[in-house]
């Protein structure tokens, strides 16, 4: 396999007033393309920054973070923004749908965003929604939806460009344990049957065993598993 995302002595500080706050400390580590990788950590241990930073939404202080062998600090802000229209999925804990379109024109939204211009799969839209159970819930509004339903038009919505990479962020930080379920195995699904390269920042550790690897983070750097005493969590 190849390396399809690669982070190398990325650093990145936040400032809080007067204050300096580091947010990663010198993180490295890569991704295989089509593996599947659980980020686990503490609140504060940085993994949403380095979410952030993967998706291109943030630029590094230092370091670099390479993407399919594309260095971010070395493409302008509209080559990053096309970098994430071709590669990259996001899945938010928040689900971020607009509120006044139903849930199919959510999801085709994506598509729309990456200029598909009518050149749109069915057979896939109807494999995805139906994979996610969603079939009936198209023509609702995010307000007609259940939290759990939302999160799954979101994914549905991270999906439907076949990104080489998924992103998810506390995919299931809001959900009751069946979505929870269902969004966790539509993850594992697009990655063992789409082959698409999945990295998901999680404090959950029964959803982080569903990777393939865990990187632990704690106090914005990897640390081995001992030194993580809030894991508790066994690979599925």
């Amino acid at each position: 396999m190849s390396v399809l995302i690669e982070a190398v002595d990325v650093h990145k500080t936040y400032r809080v007033g007067k204050v300096e706050v580091p947010a990663l400390r010198g993180i490295s580590f890569s991704v295989q393309k089509a593996e599947f990788v659980s980020v686990v950590g503490p609140s504060g241990s940085g993994k949403s920054t380095l979410f952030y930073l993967l998706g291109g939404l943030a630029r590094v202080d230092s370091g670099r973070i390479v993407i399919d062998g594309d260095d971010f600090a070395q493409l302008s802000d509209a080559e990053r923004t096309r970098m994430r229209k071709r590669k990259i999925g996001f899945v938010f804990q928040k689900f971020n749908l607009l509120p006044t379109l139903d849930a199919r024109s959510n999801i085709n939204i994506a598509l729309d965003i990456a200029g598909a211009n009518g050149n749109r799969d069915a057979a896939y839209f109807d494999k995805i929604v139906g994979l996610l159970g969603l079939e009936k819930r198209l023509p609702h509004r995010p307000s007609e939806l259940s939290g759990g339903e939302q999160q799954r038009v979101a994914l549905a919505r991270a999906l439907i460009n076949k990104p080489a990479i998924v992103l998810a962020d506390e995919p299931t930080g809001n959900l009751d344990s069946k979505n929870s379920v269902i969004v966790l195995d539509m993850l594992r699904h697009s990655n063992r049957e789409l082959g698409q390269t999945v990295l998901m920042i999680t404090h959950n550790p029964e959803a982080a065993s569903y990777g393939d690897r865990i990187i632990h983070m704690r106090d914005g750097e990897i640390v081995e598993p001992e030194r993580d005493p809030q894991w508790t969590g066994a690979r599925k």
